[in-house]
């Protein structure tokens, strides 16, 4: 089949899929005698398994890895195993992030919510904020919890 129609079947574009051959995921396709790239349903596959990989978080590189192992006929089951771990590690922590932003953005509305306009003189600084800094509250998050 031709790249037009490999990438409707996969739901991609033809980019996607050129970019695919330049970084190593999908192999170079044979060329028909007029010069048309010409795929078969390996390639069909590939690129299926890809998305799929991808909506699970994986990066290409990581995905790349795995169809490497796989190329070289060995198996990918605990390679894979070890990207998930670290994928729902990196998940993990960013929670606690964001856990940490939700309850330093529910102490400033409650400030806010407090906050009397007529107090709000200075033209350049925010009280609502500014009460912030002056009770010595941290700039970054805490550090995620160990595992």
């Amino acid at each position: 089949m031709r790249i037009g129609e490999l990438a409707e079947q996969a739901a991609v574009t033809t980019k996607t899929i050129r970019y695919y051959e330049s970084i190593g995921i999908l192999p170079t396709p044979d060329r028909t005698p007029s010069g048309y790239r010409a795929y078969d349903a390996t390639a069909l596959e590939r690129l299926r398994f890809v998305r799929d990989a991808q909506a699970t978080g994986l990066t290409l590189i990581e995905i790349k890895s795995i169809l490497e192992l796989k190329g070289q006929g060995e198996r990918s089951c605990e390679h894979t195993r070890s990207l998930i771990h670290r994928q729902i590690d990196d998940i993990d922590a960013q929670i606690h992030r964001l856990e940490h932003a939700r309850r330093e953005l529910r102490e400033l509305m409650e400030r806010a919510d407090r906050a009397d306009p007529v107090d709000c003189v200075d033209e350049h600084r925010c009280q609502v904020i500014e009460a912030r800094r002056g009770e010595g509250q941290r700039d970054e998050p805490p550090a995620a919890p160990d595992q």
